[in-house]
This record gives structure tokens, sequence and C-alpha cells, in this order.
């Protein structure tokens, strides 16, 4: 297959499984190793790790397990690793990377790159014209009063294609873009060049599909029944070509499922507009076709691609205001009485609500009608007090709730906090930068190479612009049965900074066309009320059968600082799943069906 270049990905965030990066290796044949471990909420526990631990940290350290364990069979079989796991400190993981290698007597060369980090530059972009506004609420940064502890742009592939060009074997990455981990090495294959934009966009949507890992190989898919197995579950593989054309697979043996549902519910993940944004490519999902090759094959083509934006994304961490929670559970009759009882003690016992910025209180009624258990029983009263005087909680706060637990509701018991101790939170700043104000740096064979991004390079503009939507006819309404959501439609959810999204897909054509004309920004509030209060948009991926919707600002200043149970919005989706619906009877005969023609 010496027009393909197979990239296997080992990790779809800090935490996943260490031994993936083995099974990847010894698997079957792959070019190309690569790991993604960066998350936003990660920047913000990297900064945390080196804050309290040490400056020579904030990097991903079990990446480093895992290029001990597999180091030395990357070097006998050519395999090439390039990872973001680099962090807030590539520097000091290239060291450790190679310290490793020396132990192992492995003649291999490590490349790192930097140029991501704005952090100690801020004030100066903002006093030459950055304003940094947030992306989701268009604030300028001058607005906000925190110190900023940390900001990365985005940066994109060509550092990572120049270190292959130069026979290195290890890239280490920092904030580079998920996918960036994928066009750089396709890139290098073909030698592609800056304006090759339709293959660009072919490897930004691999890198999109697989930067999840087991995610796009049946891992946290709606029509879960279809995965065979989830034991052992399998790492996704791009086989990507030279015009960017590319198949999603899987090594033989591994359990999982690779198929057009599996990779639409991916491409949903984590997107606004079918206009994918990276500072390499803008690629146009509603482009692309997907067919299902063979098992656990699917070939993605069609892809078109255009210029990229003249800005690049940028994630700030802020450090925001004290916060501290705290939850008692209710049980039994009368819960919403007892919670009017219960908040009216605690706020009289701390001097009152209004001394505080902020107080925010949910009452999550999971308790049932004759319950059959204690615990289904229970709601929940979930109380989060912010306050930029840190002095006003902690464990004085604590106490003054403690006090109560002999002098207040029947049933009394507490369950703890929900992530906030009275400390200040890092909050989220998505932002922009101009592109002219960023530079990309290789260090290599004890060289620095500056490296520029696509947009400082005077090429013509060139947009696609997509076809306009064909659907197919209505479906007869006829006789109209009731069902859940989830029942006929997948779904995938995920957080966007402050905002999150939700991709809803069909199996079919005649489906899709009930979907497309039932599932407006309406009724999707209609079904969902809690969302009633946030601005929601819908985009239309008619190539899948897809619709995107986007709900802005419900994960407030993002995942590391809200307030809700679902931080990051991933059970979002299965929440509309569970809805009732009234659709045309003759929808149902299709709606188990185990493949998409």
């Amino acid at each position: 297959m010496a027009n393909v270049i197979r990239i296997g990905n080992c990790s779809g965030f800090y935490g996943d499984r260490l031994a993936a990066a083995r099974e990847m290796v010894d698997g079957g044949e792959i070019d190309v190793l690569t790991g993604d471990y960066l998350a936003e909420l990660t920047m913000a526990i990297l900064y945390s790790q080196k804050e309290s631990r040490g400056q020579n940290l904030g990097y991903v350290g079990t990446f480093l397990k895992q290029v001990r364990d597999v180091a030395s069979d990357c070097k006998k079989r050519g395999i090439k690793i390039v990872s973001n796991a680099g962090g807030l400190n590539p520097r000091s993981m290239a060291s450790e990377i190679e310290g490793i290698l020396l132990e192992q007597g492995l003649d291999m060369k490590v490349a790192y790159i930097e140029g991501d980090d704005i952090s100690k530059e801020v004030k100066d972009l903002q006093q030459q014209g950055e304003n940094f506004f947030n992306i989701d609420t268009g604030k300028p940064l001058s607005e906000n009063l925190g110190e900023v502890v940390s900001a990365n742009t985005y940066l994109g592939s060509w550092s990572i294609k120049e270190a292959l060009d130069r026979n290195a074997d290890i890239v280490v990455c920092p904030r580079v873009t998920d996918a960036a981990v994928v066009i750089g090495p396709a890139a290098w294959k073909f030698n592609w060049n800056r304006d090759d934009y339709d293959a660009l966009a072919g490897a930004l949507t691999a890198g999109h599909i697989i930067e999840c890992g087991a995610q796009c190989c049946g891992g946290n898919y709606s029509f879960f029944e279809e995965v065979p197995s989830f034991l052992n579950i399998g790492y996704p593989i791009a086989e990507i070509e030279e015009d960017g054309t590319f198949t999603i697979t899987k090594h033989d043996g591994t359990g999982g499922l690779i198929s057009v549902g599996t990779v639409t519910a991916q491409l949903l993940y984590e997107i606004k507009s079918p206009a994918y944004i990276n500072p390499d490519v803008v690629a146009h999902f509603d482009t692309l076709t997907l067919e299902q090759e063979s098992d656990n094959r699917v070939k993605v083509k069609g892809i078109r691609g255009s210029s990229p934006p003249q800005k690049h994304k940028v994630c700030a961490n802020v450090l925001g205001t004290n916060k501290q929670s705290l939850e008692v559970l209710l049980t039994g009759l009368d819960i919403e009485k007892k919670s009017e009882l219960f908040l009216e003690q605690i706020f009289h016992n701390l001097g009152g609500k209004e001394q505080f910025d902020d107080v925010d209180i949910q009452l999550i009624r999971s308790d049932k009608k004759n319950p059959t258990t204690n615990e289904e029983a229970h709601a929940a009263l979930r109380i989060t007090i912010s306050d930029k005087d840190g002095k006003k909680l902690g464990r004085l706060l604590q106490a003054k709730v403690t006090e109560l637990g002999l002098a207040t509701i029947p049933g009394n018991t507490s369950r703890g906090g929900s992530g906030y101790n009275g400390g200040p939170v890092i909050s989220h700043w998505p932002t922009l930068i101009s592109s002219s104000k960023v530079l990309e740096k290789l260090y290599i064979d004890g060289e620095v190479i500056d490296v520029l991004p696509t947009q400082q390079m005077n090429l013509s503009e060139t947009y696609y612009q997509t076809s306009p939507i064909v659907l197919a006819p209505p479906p007869k309404k006829g006789d109209q049965v009731r069902i859940e959501f989830g029942r006929l439609f997948g779904t995938r959810s995920g957080d966007k900074g402050g905002a999150a999204n939700c991709g809803v897909w069909a199996k079919n054509e005649t489906a899709y066309r009930f979907l497309y004309d039932f599932l407006t920004v309406d009724k999707f509030k209609e079904l969902l009320p809690d969302l009633e209060r946030f601005h929601v948009e819908r985009f239309e991926l008619p190539n899948i059968r897809a619709l995107n919707f986007f709900v802005h600002n419900i994960l407030g200043e993002g995942v590391s600082s809200n307030h809700r149970i679902d931080k990051q919005a991933k059970s979002l989706g299965e929440y509309l799943g569970t809805k009732s619906i009234e659709v045309p009877e003759t929808l149902l005969g299709k709606y188990n069906e185990k493949t998409q023609k």
C-alpha cells in the first residue's frame, strides 16, 4: 500500500487506556502512532500540575510510560510517533524521552515544537490591538480582571511535517489542533503543498474522526446494541490516500465496531457549522460521502477544502472567582418544601444570601414515587456559592452548614461537595489571535527552525461553495405512532468552550427528511425545555443525513468552572433520545436496520 499512510491513534484523552499504544503497535501494520491528550480541561489540569509540582512538569506523564513500552518496536518497524502530550512543556517532555531512549540504547531522533505559549505576551499583544474577544460571549479580555495563567495558540501541522522531513522519529507537540498530529504525517508522506486544500481537508477530517480514540470504534455510540463487543474495544486507524480520500478501520481481532453510523457520530462530535475550521485548512463536512466498504472499514471521500481563516484559536485559562459547593440529599415526601426550608436555614445561618457575588441553586429531582430502594427516594439539592472574597468560603462556610446537622429537615444527610472547595477556579477563555502574530518553532538536531503558518504566505484565497440541499420526498403521514426519539435517531454531544453541540442523524433518507422537517430549533427546545433560555443554532449536513444543534453559553465559563452535573455535555444527546415523539408508522420498519444504505 505504497500510496497510503496508515495512522493509528492510541489515545483520545488524558487518562485513556495505557495499553492501547502497545496494542496498536502489536495489532497490525501502522506507519505512524499518534496520541491526542489535550482537551480544554486538560490544559487547566496541566497548569495546576506545573504550579503545584514543579515548573519542569506540565506535560502528560503517562505518555512517557507508553514511549518506554513501544519505542524499541517502533524503531525496528520504522513507526513514527507524533503526539500532543507535550502540553504546556514539550521541551521537558522531549528531554525525558531522550533519557528513556538513552537507557534503552535506541538511536532515535526526537523533535519538539513550541510557539503556542503566549501567556507572557498577552499584555503586549493587547497593546498591539489584539482584543482577545471571548468566542462565546464577545467580551474583550480586558473586561476580565482575573490573571491569565495560561494562553496557548492552537498550532497547525507544518512544523510536524518539517520535523518528519528532517527524519524525526518522535515529534513532541504542544497545543496543536487535535487533527494536526494526523495532517502533519499525511502532508509529509505525500509532500503536499500548503494550498492542496482538498487533500488537507481529507486529512483534517480523518484526524477529527480518529482523535477521540475508541469513540469512533463503537465507544459511546447511541445504537450500542449494534456493537458486537465492548471488550478489548479497538482503536482507530486512518488509511489516508494521496488525494485526501481515506478509510477508517481498526486492527483485526479487536472489539467495537467501525460503521457508517459510528463514523457519522464522531463527525458530529464537538463541531459547530459543517465548515470545520483548522489553521491549515477549512474542511467542509457537508461535502463528504461515507461508504461501508466491508466489515469495520468505512471509506470517506469527496471532502472539499478552503483556505484557512486569518485567525488562530487560542485556549486561554484565567484565574477566576472563588467557588464552594455542597449537596444535601432530600428524601421522601414534600421535596420542594424541604428544599425551601433548608435553603432558608442555611443562608440565615450564613448571614444572608445577598452578601455573596453569586449563588447557584439546583434541585435535582431523581426521586421516584413509591420507591423500591432508599436511594430511589433521594433528590439532590446542589448549592454553589461564588465570591471574589475567599475568606467568606472554605472551612468557615462548611462549619456554618454543619451546625444545622441536627436542627433541620427530616432525613438530613449530606453528599459532600460537587467539585469546588472554596478556592479560586480556573475559567476557560476561548479566543482568537491574528495569524500574523503566530510563529511555530521546531527544535531538532540542535537547531531552531521557524515555521510560518499558511496565512503568512500570501497564497490565493480559495473557498468552496457547497451544493444546494436536495432532500427525499417527505414520508407519507398516515397513522402516527409514539416512540422514543433515540429509537429512531442517533445522537452525539460534547463541549465547545462555554457552548455545547448536539449532533443528530438518521439511518436512511426517508427518516432524515422527517427529521429535517420535524426537529427545528423550536422543537429542539420544546423537547428539552431546560434549554429554552439559551440561544441555539441549527446546521444541516444532508450528505450524512445529520443535523447539528449548537447551544450557546450552556456551559458558562467552560468545563472547569460551570455548575452542571455533566460539565462537558456528554449526555445531552442521550437526554434528547429519551423524549417521546410522534412519527409516521412507515418509519418504524426501518429504524432498527443494522446498516445504512
